[in-house]
């Protein structure tokens, strides 16, 4: 059977066709409130947005969701994992701090930043899902025991995950440092033979498993998490994953860390992705790259893999931004071509869909109900 997702374009010609009235809408034509019980704690998974970077949902769309589980009953608070590299957001205290000057103030979400795995990434809950990789995975503490879960997802291109939605929102989103250290441990990159020496990676190793060797870059293997953090970082784009199978467990591993938080939801958490500003990296780098296409709209479902497979179609249907990452490449320009494996060919990002259907989180037939 098909899942139902709901969409809004970005079109607007009087004040009830606004993105804020839109996302107003957009949960009520999904029926979200019925995830919401009175008095009850509902969490909203959004990513907050590392300091520079400007493309993360804007706070007033988010304050739209608050306001209708504030009218359904619940008591609503924003939430989001501290990261594992270095940023404005590795720990509880800098990450708030990072929020809160990124716009997301209690002024204006009217309600609470709760940082969901504690101020040192310490606090979270082992689920059991007995898969192909894990047996549990760790869930951050506040994602977990809240009674219900919406995740907010700025749909956009990622340098290992191929493109972040819904499935890596809950994936990387509701795990604390360790959980994203599991997720990362198979891919572990190398420095190609043009570094510059500008140690831009070692400033950023959460690892401390870079050196300087005969004038250039070195990972140690030994010391390597598989984070990835170096690839983004690497302004001269000389650092690359060695993927191989390695980029195929890398999936499966985080997809199955989605499962687990949607498990530990089920039938209590539902989804909406913005797909405007989709940039070529994650919010997690500190600047945002031009859009590899126009905005496109919003969608809502309870399904996470249905929600990411029509975002990945409704993006691959658009003619490429020829001032973008894109237009850099010279491919994936055209309609229905894949933007995503223009930009990162080495990325398997069909993989979080074929596989998250697979582990029976959702299905990719969806049908587009277009508001």
């Amino acid at each position: 059977m098909k899942s139902k997702v709901y969409f809004f374009n970005m079109r607007a010609g009087k004040p009830s066709e606004s993105i804020s009235k839109k996302v107003a809408k957009l949960f009520d034509k999904a029926g979200f409130s019925e995830i919401v019980a009175p008095e009850k704690l509902t969490a909203i998974k959004i990513h907050f947005g590392e300091r520079g970077n400007n493309a993360f949902i804007n706070p007033i769309y988010a304050r739209q969701v608050v306001d209708k589980i504030k009218q359904s009953g619940g008591k609503p608070f924003l939430t989001d994992s501290n990261t594992l590299y270095k940023g404005s957001r590795a720990n509880g205290i800098d990450h708030l701090v990072t929020a809160v000057e990124n716009g997301f103030a209690y002024a204006v979400v009217n309600a609470p930043l709760v940082i969901s795995d504690g101020i040192y990434s310490k606090d979270s809950v082992d689920v059991q899902i007995s898969k192909k990789h894990f047996d549990t995975v760790k869930i951050s503490s506040a994602v977990y025991y809240a009674d219900s879960m919406m995740v907010l997802s700025h749909f956009k291109g990622h340098e290992t995950a191929g493109f972040g939605g819904a499935i890596k929102n809950m994936a990387m989103g509701c795990a604390p440092a360790a959980g994203k250290q599991q997720q990362h441990s198979t891919a572990k990159p190398k420095v190609g033979k043009d570094c510059k020496a500008c140690r831009m990676c070692i400033k950023n190793c959460p690892a401390d498993a870079i050196v300087m060797a005969d004038g250039a870059a070195y990972i140690q293997d030994e010391k390597c998490i598989g984070c990835g953090e170096c690839v983004s970082m690497c302004i001269y784009n000389v650092i690359r994953p060695q993927w191989g199978t390695a980029m195929d467990a890398f999936i499966e591993r985080m997809t199955e860390y989605a499962y687990g938080a949607w498990a530990a939801k089920k039938n209590k958490i539902a989804f909406m992705n913005f797909i405007m500003n989709v940039t070529p990296l994650c919010d997690c780098v500190p600047w945002s790259d031009a859009p590899i296409v126009p905005d496109i709209g919003i969608l809502a479902s309870f399904d996470p893999v249905a929600i990411d497979q029509a975002s990945y179609d409704l993006v691959n249907k658009q003619r490429g931004n020829a001032h973008s990452e894109i237009g850099d490449c010279g491919c994936g320009m055209e309609s229905g071509e894949d933007k995503f494996k223009a930009m990162h060919p080495d990325t398997k990002g069909e993989m979080q869909l074929s596989y998250g259907e697979e582990l029976g989180m959702g299905t990719r037939e969806y049908e587009l109900i277009e508001l």
